[in-house]
């Protein structure tokens, strides 16, 4: 026999603000700092008045662009991510530099990346990839009216460059042969991106 289920409330019936669950820091120390990261050891009062430990990455922020091909399909690059020793299928993206917007880094990154130009840019949405442990975002576009140019790739930066259709990319999401998650969410709001200019 079931037992009752426990009322769960809608999200405006929950208290007004995050003061409640808000962590408090004590003590910040810099454990490490490497080329673009910095990992970051905090002691924090939890909302209870607990000690708990916290580590965390500062990131300086991304941007990743989902170019539209003249025929219709996105670009795509494949490319060898170290930490999990494998080529991953993704859309272009790249590291913001000091002082950079992010609109100019999506400019910057797909002409060094994919050697492309657009002349059309319509801003996707943000993400915060990895909220447990990274202040990271990442900022997306779609760009479109695209030009070649040259590429202008970063040492030690290697990657192929290819075009996808949405079914293709679809069917890649599905069978997990894409699991980068900018792409992902990506593809999805492009798909309402198409459909909201659409009607």
């Amino acid at each position: 026999m079931a037992t009752s289920f426990p009322l769960i409330p809608n999200f405006d019936d929950l208290p007004v603000g995050d003061g409640h669950l808000r962590e408090v820091t004590l003590k910040s120390k810099p454990v490490y700092e490497g080329y673009y990261l910095k990992l970051i050891q905090d002691q924090v009062q939890l909302p209870n008045r607990q000690i708990a430990g916290r580590e965390y990455l500062i990131h300086p922020g991304a941007v990743a662009i989902v170019p539209i091909l003249p025929d219709g399909r996105v670009l795509l690059e494949r490319q060898y991510r170290y930490p999990l020793h494998q080529a991953f299928i993704e859309i272009p993206a790249g590291k913001l530099d000091p002082g950079e917007n992010t609109l100019t880094c999506a400019k910057r990154e797909l002409q060094e990346e994919t050697g492309l130009i657009a002349k059309e840019w319509h801003f996707l949405g943000k993400i915060h990839p990895i909220i447990s442990h990274s202040t990271e975002f990442i900022d997306i576009y779609i760009a479109k009216d695209l030009e070649m140019t040259q590429t202008n790739l970063d040492e030690g930066e290697f990657l192929d460059i290819f075009g996808a259709s949405l079914k293709e990319i679809h069917e890649w999401i599905k069978q997990g042969k894409i699991t980068d998650v900018k792409t992902i969410i990506s593809f999805y709001w492009l798909q309402d991106f198409y459909q909201e200019s659409s009607k």
